[in-house]
């Protein structure tokens, strides 16, 4: 208990460490406030079109299913394509049809889309006869600002890993490592003090940021806390492994970073970019942050398919702790 009073005073004096643990819920409050901001637009197809080429029947047409740039020539109409940010599909006139052009780099949702925009303009009459049911748009359901809280609550979760690498490091660079090897304390006792205060800091700043950006029911929020808990654990004991391999400020520093952009970045990408069931998406699962950011998204869009990644997270962590056991055992069998 003396250890852990110890490292509370220890994170009053760190500014950094608040911060590190309130900042995904200072985001959570800024997506919050974008309730009344419509984020859907920001998906819109974009079309480039040349001045003056495509008759007016294809222009509204176009304009009916996205947003349509028009340039003078050919060459702007080009560069405006290949132009990363803009994710712009050209739009060509072809006799009585239309043809597209992409740069090469666009998203998988765009190529796809210019594939199959000149049947979707040839077949244009056949919706005439079709019946068509407009569901209203939920704000909840918006996939931009969904992405963007889960995003945020992966961040929350395995913010742990930071305080608990820097405690650990801190304590090296002070002399106070020393110290604890002689101190009456067994290696239980140490592990339960080092993973408690960044694992509690993790769950604290999850739920509240959870609270203030989702909307669930009580079966969700059991399975949200039971993946915060697991992930909260996991991210703790990360932070357990780069104090204990680093050997100075700035490789743990590094360390950190390059973790938490391996824990961030790879889920996003498979997610947006990998098909749901395939091979290479259910071996994204090695990472456990992965499974926590499938499990957030599936609850963010309102379902309640958390199983596997539950499991998943619940066998990470029993992985990672048991590794850390066993290496922590055979270093003190070293000494």
């Amino acid at each position: 208990m003396n250890g852990l009073s110890y490292q509370l005073k220890n994170i009053r004096r760190d500014k950094m460490c608040i911060l590190t643990f309130l900042l995904p819920v200072v985001v959570g409050i800024a997506i919050n406030l974008l309730s009344g901001v419509r984020l859907q637009p920001l998906n819109e197809a974009s079309f480039g079109i040349l001045a003056h080429e495509l008759s007016d029947e294809m222009s509204a047409w176009l304009r009916a299913n996205g947003r349509v740039t028009e340039y003078e020539t050919a060459d702007a109409l080009w560069q405006a394509v290949c132009n990363p940010s803009t994710q712009m599909i050209g739009v060509r006139r072809a006799g009585d049809g239309i043809r597209t052009f992409c740069s090469g780099d666009e998203l998988e949702v765009n190529r796809v889309l210019a594939d199959t925009l000149p049947n979707l303009y040839e077949g244009r009459g056949d919706e005439m006869f079709r019946e068509t049911k407009i569901l209203p748009l939920s704000g909840e359901g918006d996939g931009l600002k969904s992405l963007l809280i889960v995003i945020t609550l992966v961040t929350a979760m395995f913010m742990g890993c930071t305080f608990n690498a820097m405690n650990i490091i801190s304590e090296k660079e002070d002399g106070v490592a020393f110290i604890n090897r002689i101190l009456p304390m067994t290696a239980r006792t140490y592990l339960v003090q080092k993973t408690l205060l960044g694992f509690i800091g993790g769950v604290l700043s999850a739920v509240l940021t959870a609270v203030i950006c989702m909307r669930v029911n009580l079966m969700q929020a059991i399975l949200l806390v039971l993946m915060i808990v697991l992930s909260s654990l996991i991210a703790a004991l990360t932070g357990l492994y780069i104090g204990r391999f680093s050997e100075g400020l700035m490789a743990g520093i590094v360390s950190v970073k390059a973790v938490m952009i391996l824990f961030l970045a790879p889920p996003v990408v498979f997610w947006l970019m990998v098909p749901n069931g395939s091979a290479l998406f259910l071996v994204s699962y090695v990472l456990p942050s992965s499974a926590a950011f499938y499990g957030l998204m599936e609850l963010a869009g309102g379902g309640m398919a958390a199983g596997r990644e539950i499991g998943a997270l619940a066998i990470h962590a029993v992985v990672w702790l048991a590794l850390y056991l066993f290496l922590d055992g055979r270093g003190r069998r070293n000494l």
